[in-house]
């Protein structure tokens, strides 16, 4: 008789996504994890893994096709998730390589190149900011002449603000484009929109959003990257039409772009100019920055293990039921930190209900069943860490967690 057990691969090439492991385990899917050889010594539950590997940084899709396809031979993986947003590809091309369930590369690209989910948004008629992929340079032209500066050169594939460059004018824009040379079409061009940032952290299961949260930045989160400060975030109050017309937008959005489940990190902003909400971007994946630990604050909803959940119950053929949420606030401030292991024993609010640590970090969670009260905090907390902690640094070249 073949072997009945059930398992999952997970694949990371940073550290992240414990929880997930744990929640498959306690299920009784048995996760191994395929990371790479800087991450040996992390901090992987290896009582709950089966197995764990480690490749070379770097690996083509095709070589890691070959060392997932040899482990394989040993045994059977009934399902493959990406826990980071970086191997969303690599995963989606194995799950087309060994025909199983999952997204494949063209629904994947909806959730990671930022020109194809600006593209489908707009076809499926959502309001996204005015763009144009960057390739022929009479359609550069035309775009220059017809939508008002300033533009943004973004990367298609990276996460959050990470590559991005204002231009202010077209020749900007060419001598941009010279310097990036061959990767000039792995970027696309976009009208600059002021405004304020939100960020949904969403459910999705059968194709429908099944829980979601909205929280707004303090400053822009592309701000933050590149001029320095203080990250902030907050619960947006759920009686204001804030919350009801983000929730609305993305509960269509989010499925309308091909995912059936999993869970989804979407950015929209409400323009200062028109008062409309604009669709910035969608990602696959639990949101970076600790937000994980916010929604978690505000709703008693942990994203891995409901991602987990989800993966697992499929798997087993049985509906996912979303366990009751709270209705809290919560909001974070995090800054990079001149001391490498920063001292906030000084903020001693009850409010307060996580202490981030991470190095050359300094970080609050705060959780009230007032809105104004979570306001409050983290105005005071800014100012706070602005003048006990903040370093600045120019922004990294790719993502650090």
């Amino acid at each position: 008789m073949g072997d009945t057990t059930q398992r999952i691969l997970c694949i990371s090439t940073y550290e992240k996504g414990q929880d997930f492991l744990r929640q498959c385990a306690e299920m009784g899917v048995r996760p191994t994890l395929l990371t790479v050889e800087k991450l040996r010594s992390a901090d992987w539950p290896r009582d709950v893994l089966e197995d764990i590997a480690f490749m070379p940084d770097n690996l083509t899709t095709e070589q890691v096709l070959n060392t997932v396809s040899w482990m394989a031979r040993g045994r059977r993986f009934d399902r493959v998730v990406a826990l980071d947003e970086f191997d969303q590809e690599t995963a989606a091309a194995v799950r087309e390589h060994w025909c199983i369930r999952g997204m494949g590369l063209t629904t994947t690209a909806f959730y990671r190149d930022k020109l194809a989910m600006r593209t489908g948004a707009r076809e499926a008629g959502f309001n996204v900011p005015d763009f144009t992929r960057v390739l022929n340079y009479d359609e550069l032209r035309d775009y220059m002449a017809q939508v008002p500066a300033p533009w943004l050169l973004k990367p298609r594939t990276s996460a959050s603000a990470l590559g991005i460059r204002k231009i202010h004018q077209p020749e900007d824009l060419w001598r941009a484009l010279e310097e990036l040379g061959d990767r000039q079409t792995h970027f696309l061009l976009e009208r600059f929109v002021p405004g304020d940032i939100y960020h949904v952290d969403s459910i999705i299961s059968g194709g429908k959003v099944v829980f979601s949260v909205v929280h707004k930045y303090g400053k822009p989160p592309m701000q933050v990257m590149h001029e320095g400060g203080v990250f902030t975030t907050r619960t947006v109050d759920r009686d204001s039409n804030d919350w009801k017309e983000l929730t609305k937008f993305n509960a269509s959005l989010a499925p309308a772009l091909g995912m059936t489940r999993g869970v989804t990190h979407a950015e929209y902003i409400r323009a200062h100019a028109d008062d409309r909400l604009y669709f910035l971007e969608i990602a696959a994946r639990v949101g970076g920055a600790f937000i994980v630990d916010l929604v978690e604050a505000a709703t008693g909803i942990n994203l891995w293990r409901e991602w987990a959940r989800i993966e697992v119950m499929d798997l087993l053929g049985v509906p996912y039921e979303l366990p009751q949420a709270r209705a809290d606030y919560a909001g974070s401030v995090l800054c990079l930190a001149q001391t490498a292991e920063p001292d906030t024993s000084a903020f001693t609010a009850p409010e307060i209900v996580f202490r981030m640590k991470k190095h050359h970090h300094a970080g609050l969670i705060v959780r009230s069943p007032q809105s104004e009260r979570v306001r409050e905090l983290l105005d005071d907390y800014a100012q706070q860490f602005a003048s006990r902690y903040l370093a600045s640094m120019p922004p990294p070249e790719k993502p650090t967690a």
